[in-house]
């Protein structure tokens, strides 16, 4: 998309802001910057889903992990997954968290990975709130989400666009946006001026 046409989808989509629930899965977002070349900042991406979602809160919904470091006894956030968590809340969104797990890497010498999937919860906070909202913004290349996406447009007719980044947006997504249960797909590289701190 054009910054032009980009400018007109923004503005037909003004009358929808109060009706949509915004879904940000941002470790997904995060992986981004690898093709992007840039990083999504959370003030450029809050600025973005300001022409998507307005009023509610609870409805601009962000998904990042409370990363406390390996030691499962640890009571302070590590100073990264702090600084991402308190930007988010800065920036008015709800924010769901959950601990992150560290588990054993198949490697020499032993070593730790993270872990934190918060597929569950964006799922049920999809259906929970279904009364609140009639349109869905994803950001998110993830494809594990499709199948409630799906329940939710044939069951409830709720429509959903998803934004992604070239080369990682899940075959599940096109999909979808290939039977109708996703209207459309957007990526981040046409946002660019939008999205990018230096622009």
């Amino acid at each position: 998309m054009t910054p032009r046409e980009i400018k007109r989808f923004l503005e037909a989509y003004a009358p929808k802001k109060n009706r949509t629930i915004v879904i940000v899965d941002y470790s997904n977002v995060e992986k981004w910057k690898e093709g992007l070349g840039w990083k999504i900042k959370i003030q450029e991406l809050a600025n973005l889903i300001k022409h998507f979602s307005y009023g509610n809160q609870f409805l601009r919904r962000f998904y990042y992990g409370s990363d406390y470091g390996p030691d499962n006894k640890a009571t302070q956030l590590v100073q990264w997954s702090e600084s991402v968590l308190t930007a988010a809340n800065m920036n008015r969104f709800e924010v769901i968290t959950k601990r992150v797990k560290y588990i054993h890497a198949d490697t020499t010498p032993p070593s730790y990975r993270p872990k934190c999937d918060l597929d569950v919860e964006m799922t049920v906070d999809l259906i929970k709130e279904r009364d609140n909202y009639d349109s869905i913004i994803l950001f998110s290349g993830d494809g594990d989400l499709m199948c409630a996406i799906d329940y939710l447009h044939r069951d409830y007719g709720k429509e959903c666009f998803v934004f992604g980044a070239r080369g990682y947006t899940g075959k599940e997504i096109f999909d979808a946006k290939a039977s109708g249960v996703v209207k459309n797909v957007f990526f981040a590289e046409d946002f660019e001026h939008r999205l990018n701190i230096r622009h």
